[in-house]
């Protein structure tokens, strides 16, 4: 034991090497950007290169021939066409009530279907699978599944409404303003909540069990502990889907184009929808892109918005 303990008092220590830690962190770095350079430079030409120049096209007068178009000075008066059009109102209160109107039931179902899932001791995986099935489908090919649905000759919807003695709206579901935009609401909410349960679930997943424990010690309901526990810890994981689900609705485009064409008349007319109506079908590519500017810009705010309640959320979590 003594020659053991001598030796190893003997053996020499490793000085440690200095300014070595910045120097790897600096290489680190180097190559980190070398690796993501080529992914930069892709997003940058197929992403920030087409808005910015859809910002430049806004403010210029935009000259259409017949080999291309030219941009002939700076004006605002592209803006002033947009912000001063009744269609571009009623095109922006549609996709602010349709996004307020959808995401709250999305929540709400998802969150339902969130506890339900939480509480299966067997079979999450597969109901989970079998759950995700509207999600993965390509909004196009679920607008079209929707379309045969809501068709009038052989759709299912007619028949549902018939079934329970409910009378079909007389110019069929697609028809109508209200009722077209009724059902397009009920093929997005069907699609995507889904994807709200999902994330509420993982939520759910995290949250501490000793409180739950401690709430039923004391007598709590199951209402009570829902209200006073549950929702509470679940704020962050809520702000987080309510923000996903706020952007994606926001920038509704392919559903309405496949479904209703944005019809009948302007009814299902929504801002993407505008702005591809007026660049691509009228060729008025000043007009539309300010459309498309003043859409990415409430985009922004709302998701600085929702991104400034999470963080609020997560704060009060913490404390």
């Amino acid at each position: 034991m003594t020659t053991i303990s001598s030796a190893a008092e003997q053996a020499p220590v490793a000085e440690p090497l200095v300014g070595r830690p910045d120097v790897n962190r600096k290489r680190l770095a180097r190559m980190g950007w070398a690796f993501t350079a080529p992914a930069l430079i892709f997003v940058g030409a197929v992403t920030i290169f087409p808005i910015v120049y859809s910002v430049v096209l806004s403010l210029s007068n935009v000259a259409v021939t017949g080999s291309g178009f030219s941009l002939n000075g700076f004006t605002t008066s592209n803006y002033s066409l947009v912000l001063k059009n009744s269609t571009w109102h009623y095109a922006l209160g549609f996709t602010i009530i349709y996004t307020l109107i959808t995401v709250i039931v999305e929540l709400a179902l998802g969150t339902m279907i969130a506890l339900v899932l939480q509480r299966l001791t067997g079979g999450r995986g597969v109901m989970m699978a079998l759950l995700l099935i509207p999600w993965s489908m390509i909004t196009v090919i679920n607008a079209e599944l929707w379309g045969y649905i809501y068709q009038g000759t052989y759709g299912v919807a007619e028949a549902i409404f018939t079934a329970v003695g409910l009378k079909p709206p007389a110019a069929g579901f697609l028809g109508t303003p209200t009722p077209a935009i009724i059902s397009m609401m009920v093929a997005d909410i069907w699609k995507t909540t889904p994807f709200v349960a999902i994330i509420v679930l993982a939520g759910l997943v995290m949250l501490p069990g000793d409180v739950y424990e401690a709430a039923e010690v004391d007598g709590s309901s199951g209402w009570s502990t829902f209200w006073r526990i549950t929702v509470p810890l679940l704020r962050p994981t809520l702000a987080l889907a309510v923000m996903f689900r706020v952007l994606q609705a926001f920038g509704l485009f392919d559903l309405p184009y496949v479904l209703t064409n944005g019809g009948p008349g302007t009814a299902t007319t929504s801002l993407a929808i505008l702005g591809y109506n007026a660049m691509f079908k009228n060729l008025d590519f000043g007009t539309g892109s300010a459309v498309a500017t003043t859409t990415a810009l409430l985009v922004l705010l709302g998701c600085l918005i929702s991104l400034r309640t999470f963080r609020v959320q997560v704060g009060k979590e913490g404390n």
